[in-house]
C-alpha cells in the first residue's frame, strides 16, 4: 500500500532570474512571494495550505505548466503510473520525471504539503 495525490502545480520559466516571473504570477494567482529563498531556481508562491502549492522553476527549455505529484513512495507510484502508460524519462535529484502518454511531463516527488498523510489517496499495491 502506498498514498499519492496531486501536490504541486510548477510554472517552468526560461530564465536565469525568476524575480520578475515571481511578481507577475504572484499577481496573477493572488500569493504571496517567496522571502528569502534557499535555491535561486525555485520560488514557492504561498497560498493557503489547503490550496495546490505553487511553484516557480527556472528551466532551460521553453516555458511550460507541470504537475508534481507527490508520494509517500516514489518507486510504487512510478509503477503504478507505468501501468496507467505513463513512461518514465529520468529520475533528478530525488524524484522521477515521467511522460504521459499525451506527452505531458510530470514528476513523481516526496510529500510537499502538510496535510499528505491525512488527504493523499490509498492504493493497494
Amino acid at each position: 500500500m502506498h498514498k499519492s495525490r496531486l501536490g504541486v502545480m510548477v510554472i517552468d520559466c526560461e530564465t536565469d532570474d525568476l524575480t520578475s516571473h515571481e511578481t507577475f504570477w504572484a499577481g496573477v494567482l493572488g500569493r504571496e512571494r517567496e522571502v528569502g529563498s534557499k535555491d535561486p531556481k525555485y520560488r514557492d508562491l504561498k497560498g493557503p495550505p489547503s490550496e495546490l502549492r505553487v511553484l516557480l522553476q527556472s528551466v532551460d527549455h521553453a516555458p511550460r505548466v507541470h504537475l508534481d505529484i507527490e508520494t509517500d513512495n516514489i518507486p510504487a507510484e512510478v509503477a503504478r503510473l507505468k501501468a496507467l502508460g505513463a513512461e518514465e524519462v529520468g529520475a533528478c535529484k530525488g524524484w522521477v520525471v515521467m511522460q504521459a502518454p499525451s506527452g505531458h511531463r510530470f514528476c513523481v516527488v516526496s510529500p510537499q504539503r502538510p496535510d499528505f498523510a491525512e488527504n493523499a489517496n490509498v492504493w493497494h499495491d
